[in-house]
């Protein structure tokens, strides 16, 4: 085993180089893993790196006070191999949310408010999260938290006192900012906490006044934390700087750690006394010993933070009452986008049911206008062998009532649509009469051609029309009475048809001034007609203008299943005025 293990350490000891790779690479994947589950473990973000100088710190929250952390310590220590067992005691509530917020040109921010209101927790929790940043950790603030690079980041908290020393806690201080002040480079955050403290309140305040105001002299961003009056005068008054208190609850003057910016603050010291058990008498006896100034004073800033208060409440309503604005109008917006689109495709479902009716009547009128011709060609052959060169009247004009009464069911069937045309015959149909049998007059498919039947066979009937022998579906069959029932006893309109070119037919529509929507309904209408008279070339006037009513027409004309071509007229019947259409025969 020995002899192994050499053999195998040796093997290790002849690849030093790569053994060292091996740990960097393993070292930089526990570090990054480790970046990665704190930043999960304490909900922290990647925030925007300012370059402006911006330093704004949304509900930022100082690590060793979040649940989650507190809980890791507790099952471990990292200086103990042994677990801990965790204590119930040390459960705290989840910090409470603080907006450190320093916009250019502000460069420094004065924090006041009462003893233990979270000042120096604040202070930290600024200068903690500038380092986690520049170490390329995530941070626990919100999203859209701003911050800027810093190249010398000094803080001074708590008291440094030394006996071995000689320092003082007010020389302790003092040793600090000197040493800030020699080794700043911008851009730099400074940290102060309880500046000038540790010696008279007035001189101690003037000369906190003097180092805030040159450091923002030198551009460093810094946060400073006193109780003295004079700083929050020179806070609330001067520019470039910011003023900002912790609130408290004014029942039991018990800290609520929010931040309230614009405020000077009160500290607080005789009421904070109370609440930790000061004896009433001390507290009665302290605050006698206030002056009439001091107090006066007290009593205006607890009127402004009041003020301040009843402000930041109503602000947040008026926040509230913007978001649920914004989610109420986002929901309408997005009803009304639905109720377009469901309207949008019903509009389109109902324009193509139109589009396809169009299609199916001039279908229609085609095949009721080629039965028609046919049907005229083989009479006039029938009567030519009969020595006759023209139709008789009776037999024209029964020809041209069946292609009325066509023609106006294929229009009824159009205006009240395909169901209720198969429903309810137009009013000119003759009424169905008893079922179809041998003997039946009825009516033949949509060109409304009359006959007689002569069998019935099966789904099938011959019918007779006119010498004619026909055989046609029973469904395209409707009976309108008997062969020998007297044709004045049945409710029929006869409409005259002329199929004959007339005199003085018109050759030509006038659509100048109309719609195109206008011009498209009159000129299909006329078109109808030109066709039913025999008329091979009509001209349609629309007239110059801005060439809209042209274009619409020939996009119309193009699919019209009537027209064989069409074009604009010579110059000197028109010309671009004018459009000449032939038609089919």
């Amino acid at each position: 085993m020995q002899r192994i293990l050499l053999a195998l350490t040796d093997a290790f000891r002849s690849r030093p180089e790569e053994l060292e790779r091996t740990v960097e690479v393993a070292t930089a994947l526990d570090v990054i893993q480790a970046r990665a589950r704190f930043s999960i473990m304490t909900s922290s973000v990647e925030p925007i790196i300012a370059a402006d100088g911006t330093f704004e710190l949304k509900g930022a929250r100082h690590p060793l006070l979040m649940r989650s952390v507190i809980d890791r310590l507790d099952e471990e220590e990292p200086s103990s191999p042994e677990p801990r067992v965790p204590n119930p005691e040390s459960r705290v509530a989840s910090p409470v949310p603080v907006d450190i917020l320093l916009t250019p040109p502000t460069r420094i921010l004065v924090i006041t408010g009462p003893n233990t209101g979270g000042k120096t927790v604040a202070l930290k929790t600024g200068g903690l999260l500038a380092a986690m940043a520049q170490s390329g950790l995530h941070i626990p603030v919100d999203v859209g938290s701003r911050i800027p690079v810093f190249k010398s980041l000094f803080a001074d908290i708590g008291d440094e006192q030394s006996i071995s020393a000689s320092l003082s806690t007010f020389s302790a201080h003092i040793t600090n900012i000197v040493s800030m002040d020699r080794s700043l480079t911008l851009p730099a955050l400074v940290l102060v906490d309880e500046i000038g403290a540790g010696t008279d309140p007035v001189e101690g305040g003037a000369l906190g006044i003097a180092v805030i105001d040159h450091f923002r002299k030198r551009g460093a961003h810094l946060i400073a934390t006193t109780h003295y009056d004079s700083l929050k005068s020179y806070a609330s008054t001067t520019e470039g700087v910011a003023s900002a208190a912790f609130g408290f609850t004014p029942e039991t003057f018990a800290p609520t750690y929010r931040l309230l910016y614009g405020s000077p603050g009160r500290s607080l010291a005789i009421e904070i006394a109370a609440r930790l058990g000061m004896p009433s008498a001390v507290i009665a006896f302290a605050r006698e010993n206030l002056s009439d100034r001091e107090k006066q004073l007290a009593e205006h800033l607890a009127r402004v933070d009041d003020d301040l208060r009843r402000l930041e409440a109503e602000r947040r309503t008026v926040a509230r009452e913007r978001a649920a604005l914004v989610d109420t109008e986002r929901a309408l917006r997005s009803r009304e986008e639905s109720v377009r689109e469901r309207e949008n495709t019903y509009r389109r479902r109902l324009d193509a049911k139109l589009d396809d009716q169009l299609r199916e009547g001039r279908r229609q009128i085609d095949t009721i206008i080629e039965g028609l011709k046919a049907k005229t060609a083989e009479m006039t052959q029938e009567a030519a062998r009969h020595a006759a060169a023209t139709l008789n009247t009776g037999e024209a004009g029964s020809v041209r009532a069946d292609a009325r009464q066509a023609l106006e069911r294929v229009v009824g069937r159009l205006k009240t649509g395909p169901e209720s045309g198969r429903a309810s015959a137009p009013s000119s149909t003759p009424e169905a009469q008893g079922p179809i049998e041998p003997g039946s007059r009825v009516t033949v498919g949509a060109l409304g051609l009359e006959g007689v039947v002569i069998e019935v066979q099966g789904k099938h009937a011959e019918i007779d029309m006119k010498g004619k022998r026909l055989r046609a579906p029973l469904r395209d069959l409707r009976a309108i009475g008997r062969a020998g029932q007297s044709e004045g006893t049945q409710a029929q309109v006869r409409v005259s048809v002329d199929l004959q070119p007339r005199e003085g037919a018109l050759s030509e529509v006038n659509v100048i001034g109309c719609t195109v929507d206008e011009a498209i309904a009159r000129v299909e209408k006329f078109l109808d007609e030109s066709t039913v008279g025999d008329q091979q070339v009509v001209r349609i006037i629309h007239g110059h203008g801005t060439g809209q009513l042209r274009r619409g027409l020939a996009a119309f004309l193009k699919e019209h299943p009537l027209v064989a071509k069409f074009d604009l007229a010579p110059t000197n019947q028109g010309g671009g005025g004018v459009t000449v259409v032939e038609l089919k025969d």
